[in-house]
């Protein structure tokens, strides 16, 4: 069986992840038609059409945009995500965010700014409250 398939009759297969492993480190852009992994450290832009994980010993320093992302490790550069970013304890974002829904853990480190683009959600079905104090909390306390 060989590791890597040098045929070009290779399909893509958006249910395969591909994964940067701690210990490597890859200087330029990278883009991704699927799923992809950073536990490593990567010197340049990140493009994912899917979901971006950035494991807890991950180091970005460039721009990222993705549809989904979680982030545990530390990133340097500005964060475009079309859907879901989700930014863990363990993480260190310096930049600034774009995201249509932004979740931060308690302990993780942000600086930068955070924008939120209220028409991708209106486009999926979902009502704009008329008045932003109509908006009603998440979570709900007992």
């Amino acid at each position: 069986m060989a590791v890597f398939n040098s045929g070009k009759n290779a399909a893509f297969n958006p249910q395969e992840i591909n994964i940067i492993n701690a210990g490597t480190s890859i200087t330029g852009d990278l883009n991704s038609e699927g799923d992809l992994r950073i536990d490593g450290n990567v010197k340049g832009s990140v493009s994912v059409k899917s979901k971006l994980v950035l494991g807890p010993s991950s180091k970005v320093e460039g721009d990222i945009k993705a549809q989904n992302c979680d982030i545990s490790g530390t990133i340097n550069g500005n964060i475009v995500v079309s859907e879901l970013l989700t930014v863990k304890a363990t993480a260190k974002v310096n930049g600034d965010i774009s995201s249509s829904k932004l979740l931060i853990e308690a302990g993780a480190e942000f600086n930068g700014k955070s924008s939120m683009d209220l028409n991708k959600s209106i486009s999926n079905g979902a009502q704009r409250p008329s008045n932003p104090l109509d908006v009603k909390p998440a979570v709900t306390q007992l």
